[in-house]
């Protein structure tokens, strides 16, 4: 397994999803991500601070950025949510009534923090890592793993996916990025 992922490829491959879900790669404004501050995933965000084609929120809380993220899709605006596998158990509630039960695509990039390299997810020593796909499992929503590099096209397949079932899809990250 790789040791990290390289925030670059990660941003310019948000970039180009988001190009193709507007249609145009002339728009000044390609698309949004919003965020609660994540550790493992802090060196993409740090490197958004510099980008003009993608704007970032950075929420209070995850229940906060899957609002606002229902009201940018509302406003024809492509978002993702990047937060921490912890904020996926906080907000389990708006996961459920906003993104399933209100049919709101929202595309999660979710970091596990913790993760250990050497162990599958289900073999982790942490419950925080160890329960995330299990829990995305009971609710029914699709998702993938970014565990390195070659991983990158799963973010605008899932992307791509939460539109086509109008409801929540996600990549976990399961390294850091640089």
């Amino acid at each position: 397994m790789p040791e990290s992922i390289p925030a670059p490829l990660i941003i310019d491959t948000l970039k180009d999803t988001f190009r193709e879900a507007r249609g145009t790669s002339t728009r000044e404004l390609l698309g949004w991500i919003l965020s609660v501050p994540d550790t493992l995933q802090k060196t993409v965000l740090a490197a958004l601070d510099k980008e003009r084609a993608l704007r970032v929120v950075t929420c209070a809380t995850e229940d906060e950025a899957n609002a606002v993220a229902a009201g940018l899709w509302i406003g024809g605006e492509p978002c993702v949510l990047m937060i921490q596998h912890a904020g996926l158990y906080a907000s389990v509630n708006t996961l459920r009534g906003v993104a399933m039960d209100g049919r709101v695509p929202i595309f999660y990039l979710i970091g596990l923090l913790s993760r250990e390299k050497d162990r599958d997810l289900k073999d982790s020593r942490h419950s925080m890592v160890r329960f995330a796909e299990p829990l995305l499992d009971t609710f029914g929503v699709p998702h993938a793993r970014l565990e390195g590099p070659d991983d990158v096209h799963r973010i605008p397949e899932y992307y791509r996916l939460s539109r086509e079932r109008r409801g929540p899809a996600s990549v976990l990250v399961g390294l850091e990025t640089i």
